[in-house]
């Protein structure tokens, strides 16, 4: 056995016990659009990960791709993120540290990051407040360092503006 299937034995261990929990059988498609989401570290929305499905067995329509990547979040392996361009993207949730998210405007880079300060900062505004937080999400938009260097001149949103994102997508970034 490779290293990665290795490393995704826990999860497909979790995924097993939810859907049987669900009253569900498990399938050969549905182990297969498990792998291909736990192998891949993009942010994927259902397309992303239908068209990647694709290339391995054309015979998975769209709609189980759909209900999989429903399963996974409900079983805690991933989770929903959403950067603005009304989609929503998945990305891995379980034995994932908790992180934000800075969503370029002009080119749909989206860049992980953590901050301790900003944890602390939270915590102590729900403590001031008497707030109990269960969970949180931190996105930032604004324009990369590269799109920067190569439009200097681009202008930003007014601040109370929704922020317009070109995301790029995952299928049509990897080729083939």
């Amino acid at each position: 056995m490779d290293r990665k299937k290795e490393e995704f034995t826990k999860e497909r261990e979790i995924f097993l016990e939810h859907i049987q929990n669900s009253g569900l059988r498990r399938t050969a498609q549905r182990d297969l659009i498990m792998e291909i989401f736990l192998r891949t570290e993009d942010h994927l929305t259902s397309e992303d990960l239908y068209w990647l499905v694709q290339k391995e067995d054309p015979s998975i329509g769209h709609t189980t791709v759909y209900r999989t990547l429903k399963l996974l979040t409900d079983a805690g392996l991933a989770r929903e993120v959403r950067f603005g361009d009304n989609k929503t993207y998945y990305e891995h949730h379980y034995n994932h540290q908790h992180h934000d998210h800075m969503i370029c405007t002009e080119c749909g880079r989206v860049i992980e990051f953590f901050s301790e300060a900003i944890e602390q900062m939270q915590d102590k505004m729900a403590d001031k407040l008497g707030f109990r937080p269960t969970h949180h999400s931190l996105r930032i938009w604004g324009i990369c360092d590269v799109c920067q260097k190569t439009e200097p001149m681009l202008v930003t949103a007014p601040s109370g503006a929704q922020p317009k994102v070109r995301m790029r997508s995952v299928a049509g970034s990897q080729g083939n």
